[in-house]
């Protein structure tokens, strides 16, 4: 009961049916085999699997401890994804997030150091669909062992043997005498892992009772309030009156109702999820392709293709504007270059004759330096020794050199 570690174990959906997702379940501190019992099986009758952790009561204090017990549960979980991916849920009972579960959140976030590979950690963040906290969680502090061993629920009994109240009473001043140094330090961060869950963007169902004296009704509910300002997706169910980790017993039909709800949910949150990050992995596949081979010649199907795209959408801009005949090859006040046919013809655009400019006019005149001759004979003609052809020589005869001209040239 007072041990490091813990153990864990598959328990399979054997009815035959549809796997849906896997449940890993937190239990309470110390707990055994034949206290999951009844969860297990309601997670059975819903189509999913569960993996079982039991955490002992030191990994509370030793977080080396709980970090190992996180790392082999996360092996066991990998190995499965890997197969078969499918949602995941995490069912979190008394103070099992403290003694593992926020240490596997930290490890698939990258805050804490274990021997997983970054696609490992995406693998596993990629598949949690859900959270469920089952009188949880609970505050952290030195005593809450001695609480919990000696409440009456979990011992099954009304008054423990005083021999074990020495005991435990014992061994929680020990505790506080060797590790206050460190103590808010780690419920610090085991409270703002728990918070940072959310942008998992998975659904929270927290269940608690207002007589709960190890999961306190007010600290339960400032907790959903909290994810709520985060932004999480929270439903609170609470009982006016139930044990501590005995919900399930005393209030069987609201408990599976509110998992099973969950568990829907987290499907539907899983397959969105699955197809959103597939429509990003085409996108990013197609831009990756453009980027490596750009060439369009390489590529002719794509080519053309993004040729016909661009050819039809400016064909529907500019439909936007004007109507302008596809079989068209004339203009009006143009040449002919192709047949149109008389219906086309109303749908041509008028293009009007753009103005010459006239060399011996004023602009003329400035343009082309007043030389430009108004007849043939102020041209010389040579002829070409080694062709017929006529060769045009654009100098003037007797043009003495001109610096004003040269600098009026200088300025177009």
């Amino acid at each position: 009961m007072w041990g490091f570690g813990g153990k864990f174990y598959w328990a399979r959906n054997e009815t035959g049916g549809k796997i849906e997702g896997i449940v890993v379940v937190f239990a309470w501190m110390s707990s055994q085999e034949k206290h999951l019992k009844n969860y297990v099986h309601l997670y059975s009758s819903l189509g999913w699997n569960s993996l079982v952790c039991h955490p002992e009561f030191l990994n509370v204090f030793f977080p080396e401890k709980a970090t190992s017990l996180a790392s082999d549960i996360l092996n066991k979980l990998v190995k499965e994804l890997k197969t078969r991916p499918c949602p995941v849920v995490f069912a979190s009972f008394s103070g099992g997030p403290k003694a593992c579960m926020y240490k596997v959140l930290q490890i698939i976030e990258g805050k804490c150091e274990a021997q997983f590979s970054p696609d490992e950690c995406r693998l596993v963040r990629d598949c949690v669909a859900g959270h469920i906290y089952d009188s949880s969680p609970t505050d952290f502090t030195s005593d809450l062992g001695t609480r919990f061993v000696l409440n009456p629920t979990v011992l099954k009994v009304s008054h423990p043997p005083r021999i074990v109240s020495w005991i435990a009473n014992g061994i929680a001043s020990s505790l506080d005498a060797l590790f206050l140094s460190r103590f808010e330090s780690q419920r610090a961060e085991y409270w703002q892992t728990l918070y940072s869950s959310v942008i998992m963007g998975a659904p929270y169902l927290i269940l608690c009772s207002e007589d709960d004296d190890l999961a306190p009704y007010q600290i339960i509910c400032n907790f959903a309030q909290r994810l709520q300002e985060l932004g999480g997706d929270v439903k609170l169910v609470k009982w006016n009156s139930s044990p501590h980790v005995g919900h399930y017993r005393h209030h069987m039909i609201d408990y599976k109702a509110g998992v099973t709800e969950l568990l829907e949910k987290a499907g539907l949150i899983y397959s969105h999820r699955i197809r959103r990050l597939e429509a990003e992995r085409i996108s990013l596949g197609e831009v990756h392709d453009e980027t490596t081979n750009p060439n369009p010649i390489s590529r002719p199907e794509k080519a053309t293709a993004s040729s016909n795209r661009y050819s039809g959408r400016v064909a529907l801009e500019l439909n936007d504007h004007l109507f302008v005949s596809p079989s068209s090859m004339e203009y009006q006040g143009g040449r002919n270059v192709g047949p149109v046919s008389d219906e086309h013809k109303e749908g041509l655009i008028p293009l009007h004759t753009l103005p010459s400019i006239n060399p011996h006019g004023v602009l003329g005149q400035f343009l082309f330096d007043a030389c430009v001759p108004k007849d043939v004979d102020d041209w010389d003609i040579r002829w070409s020794s080694s062709s017929n052809a006529p060769v045009f020589a654009r100098t003037r005869r007797h043009s003495p050199f001109n610096p004003i001209k040269c600098i009026r040239r200088s300025r177009l």
